[in-house]
């Protein structure tokens, strides 16, 4: 079936209305896990207790278009009811409709202080909104409207969503275990209430469970069936590295796809599928497809900038890393902008970037919002790898454990000097099956570092093959590391050869005449190059197989 891409304009304003003085709910941020989860043994009377605000939608938006207008037609939802129907269906509202939300239940709230199911509504319109703009001061606001729900209503009592909007908060914290906790705690009182499970799959991909991830993912599809489960299981099949899978399930997505934000986020999944194939003008197709549909649809723009990156558009592509981070203003775009200006030579440029990466971090952190991974691959790669290492070493010991913490932290402990250490990490990451070429530079990287000169060679080339442009500074180390270690030896290794054939007896040989001498034998094939590189003398250096800069073996 045709996709049917139409275009969309951009929010009607560029963030929610601000709270009047008297809005109870600006106040500073506490974290997370500021109110700790109730213990799992609570009894509770949760009749209504999962569905709680988004139940309120259902009613507020069926009761809306069901009323006629003067001449009898059906009155058109406006954009308060599209967004609770969009929570309603599990799929993304547009941002203009998620102002619209926030505004009216400000409004409602200013009036009716303790009604605890649009505190709870208002509470998780703020996260979606924080999440979707990178706007981290809206994640204070959240908490404090999610608590004054509790207050109003506590989640034993039937107000489970609050509890479900604290789980999604912790999830945009990058606070993945509270998330966990939240998540567990109303699936355990209402086990068949399908939106705790789009939490809980955030929180155990977050923690690197992949085992409760899938679970959680299939339980999803069959508590609610169509577009949300169809995404879920695609990002399922691409953290699994099932590549076929991801795609036809993303494809399906995208074509059952109706309204524009959901239309948008589909076909900039396909974006993304397309990007790691290593098909940028694909990945731009796709990209720009979902800016059509949905303008305020940033992270694309992002997109669109790594994929011109790869196509030598440097131009545009700082252009468009440049609106990437004016809409949507991520520590991660920061330090790609930062790597595409150092691969151009712009170093000026690249360590403004830094800068601003830093101030972003710090900025975020104040608001609740854990950034280490990306500080720490900014630190190992341009600033100080031992820094990196504490940063991701914490973030392990913190049960994150997910394939992107365990990548970050074997290449970490490698540039800091602890390459036989940090191997143990770089394979946990390339044995979850993610297809990810950054992931297979790394492991390449550290093996030859260790000597290991086979699979280096064979990560290099999974590297280079999956993605030759994955990043402007690492792509082409990892083609020089490549080269550098040349062929394999002719015929692959030698214990994988067949045994030769027994030797035929040998005939007498004839009575020799005294004057006749022996003949001198051929000197014997000097060794190959290639042969030498696999099978090292013991006291070779690690580094004098190849004649590689060590840059090419220390290289981001």
């Amino acid at each position: 079936m045709a996709m049917d891409v139409m275009p969309q304009q951009g929010p009607d304003s560029g963030r929610p209305p601000e709270p009047s003085p008297q809005d109870p709910y600006v106040l500073p941020a506490e974290g997370a896990t500021a109110v700790p989860p109730p213990p799992p043994t609570l009894r509770t009377t949760l009749r209504r207790a999962a569905f709680g605000a988004v139940a309120a939608g259902v009613l507020l938006a069926g009761a809306l278009v069901a009323v006629d207008d003067v001449d009898g037609r059906p009155k058109e939802p406006g954009p308060v009811e599209r967004a609770e129907a969009a929570a309603t269906a599990g799929s993304p509202a547009s941002l203009s409709d998620l102002t619209a939300l926030i505004g009216d239940r400000q409004k409602w709230a200013e009036s009716h202080p303790k009604d605890a199911p649009s505190l709870a509504t208002l509470g998780t319109a703020y996260v979606e909104w924080a999440r979707r703009s990178a706007d981290t001061a809206y994640y204070a606001r959240a908490e404090q409207a999610l608590k004054r729900s509790l207050e109003a209503q506590p989640g034993e009592r039937g107000n489970g969503a609050a509890w479900l909007g604290l789980a999604a908060l912790a999830n945009a914290r990058h606070d993945f275990l509270a998330a966990k906790r939240w998540g567990e705690t109303v699936k355990k009182q209402q086990p068949k209430a399908w939106n705790v499970y789009p939490v809980l799959i955030d929180a155990y991909t977050g923690l690197g469970d992949q085992k409760a991830a899938t679970a959680a993912t299939e339980t999803f599809g069959e508590l609610r069936k169509g577009v949300p489960a169809l995404a879920r299981t695609a990002d399922l099949y691409r953290g699994n590295g099932w590549r076929e899978d991801a795609l036809a399930t993303a494809r399906e997505t995208a074509d059952r796809a109706t309204q524009p934000a959901e239309k948008a986020e589909a076909l900039h999944r396909l974006g993304e599928l397309a990007w790691e194939r290593g098909e940028p003008e694909e990945a731009l197709a796709q990209f720009d497809a979902a800016l059509r549909t949905d303008a305020a649809q940033y992270a694309s723009l992002a997109g669109r900038a790594r994929a011109l990156a790869a196509l030598d558009r440097t131009d545009e592509a700082l252009a468009a890393y440049q609106s990437a981070l004016e809409k949507l203003p991520r520590p991660q775009y920061a330090l790609e902008l930062g790597e595409l200006y150092e691969s151009l030579g712009l170093d000026g440029d690249a360590r403004t970037q830094y800068a601003k990466l830093r101030e972003m971090v710090a900025a975020a952190k104040k608001d609740g919002v854990d950034e280490s991974l990306v500080l720490a691959r900014f630190e190992a790669d341009h600033g100080e790898p031992e820094a990196a290492v504490e940063l991701l070493r914490a973030q392990w010991r913190g049960q994150h454990r997910s394939a992107a913490v365990a990548d970050a932290l074997g290449w970490a402990l490698h540039r800091a000097g602890k390459s036989e250490e940090g191997l143990e990490y770089a394979q946990l990451a390339a044995d979850t099956g993610v297809r990810n070429a950054s992931y297979a530079y790394h492991l390449g990287v550290i093996q030859r570092e260790l000597a290991d000169y086979g699979p280096a060679r064979r990560n290099l080339e999974q590297a280079v093959r999956t993605n030759p442009a994955f990043s402007p500074l690492a792509a082409p180390l990892a083609q020089e590391a490549l080269d550098a270690l040349g062929e394999p030896p002719p015929g692959g290794p030698g214990d994988m050869q067949p045994p030769p054939p027994p030797a035929p007896e040998p005939e007498p040989e004839p009575a020799k005449k005294p004057e006749q001498e022996k003949k001198p034998e051929a000197p014997a094939p000097a060794p190959s190059r290639t042969a030498a590189v696999k099978s090292p003398s013991p006291t070779a250096s690690p580094s004098a197989p190849s004649s590689a800069s060590p840059s090419a073996s220390k290289s981001p």
